[in-house]
């Protein structure tokens, strides 16, 4: 007779007691950033060497250096740079668990490794995704939000929590939107390259009617699957999220309900040098059940994250 199964375990597809940790943790890291929107308009340039939580990693800016003026025989005067850093705190965690039984004694499956890391990397980009979304969306300079944005003019509308853009006004409003997010960077010096901005469906939907439609959008069929990447428009390339904070009179920055009826939408835009992300599985491992037969196999990733750069970094609210 077979083995009863006690829910939640399933027999089919079989699950096996192999188990690799450097396998896991390896193909954890690569997919794990290959789902995440964050893993695109961030940077992981100081990710370095993390073992756990309570790391830190000193970041050096760079100082500005002065120009002066220059007249023949007058003495030179020389500036001593000021040392400043930032540090970058591994101070964040997330974890994943899984119960694997071992009365279901099958060989491992190639697609059975590929099923788990697939949804553990998928369910920790997301999580990951909306801490990170929900946490800095508003953290960019002060000059870079408002219906007065803009370093220079102070003249560019991007919309606020009480008098956000009216995307249903023109078909070419949200073309405005974004042109005005490039001018707000450009007005900060912010570089051409590696510029990004994440969107939601819905003012997808309203690119899409635009008279910009798909002729600009470019893409491959599986990118958007994978990093919700869409194209390109004004040097930015366009990311497609479901995840963006909402921002209301009355909401929470996370949508949720605060005695106000009417949400407003975040969009996001900048630069890669404006966050740093840094993460790392730093474990992963497989314990004997206590309680059954089988084994637990569970995995710790470690992240920080940090605003570098404010002024590479720009919102706008757009109505709903």
């Amino acid at each position: 007779m077979p083995v009863a199964v006690q829910p939640p375990f399933q027999t089919t597809p079989a699950y096996s007691r192999t188990f690799i940790p450097q396998l896991w943790s390896g193909k954890l890291n690569v997919k794990f950033y290959l789902t995440t929107v964050f893993g695109e308009i961030a940077n992981t340039a100081y990710e370095g060497e993390i073992k756990g939580m309570g790391d830190n990693i000193v970041i050096n800016n760079i100082p500005s250096i002065s120009i002066s003026d220059y007249t023949i025989g007058q003495n030179l005067n020389y500036q001593v740079p000021v040392p400043n850093t930032i540090e970058l705190n591994i101070d964040k965690a997330k974890y994943f668990g899984v119960n694997v039984s071992d009365v279901l004694e099958y060989q491992a499956k190639p697609n059975l490794m590929s099923m788990f890391t697939d949804d553990a990397s998928k369910q920790m980009a997301i999580a990951i995704d909306r801490l990170i979304l929900l946490e800095e969306y508003n953290n960019g300079a002060a000059a870079n939000k408002g219906n007065t944005a803009g370093v220079i003019s102070g003249t560019i509308v991007l919309g606020s929590d009480t008098v956000p853009v009216d995307l249903s006004t023109a078909p070419t409003k949200i073309l405005d939107v974004i042109l005005g997010m490039a001018s707000v960077l450009d007005e900060q010096n912010v570089p051409d390259t590696d510029r990004w901005i994440v969107i939601d469906p819905a003012t997808r939907l309203r690119l899409m009617q635009s008279p910009l439609q798909q002729a600009y959008l470019t893409g491959d069929d599986k990118s958007i699957l994978r990093n919700g990447k869409l194209g390109m428009i004004d040097r930015f390339t366009i990311y497609l999220s479901n995840q963006l904070p909402k921002a209301a009179a009355g909401f929470n920055p996370d949508g949720s309900a605060n005695g106000a009826a009417v949400k407003r939408r975040v969009l996001i835009a900048g630069h890669q040098s404006a966050l740093t992300f840094a993460a790392q599985i730093t474990k992963t491992e497989s314990l004997q059940n206590p309680n059954d037969f089988g084994q637990l196999v569970r995995g710790l990733n470690v992240f920080g994250k940090k605003m570098l750069k404010p002024e590479s970094w720009v919102i706008a609210l757009v109505d709903k």
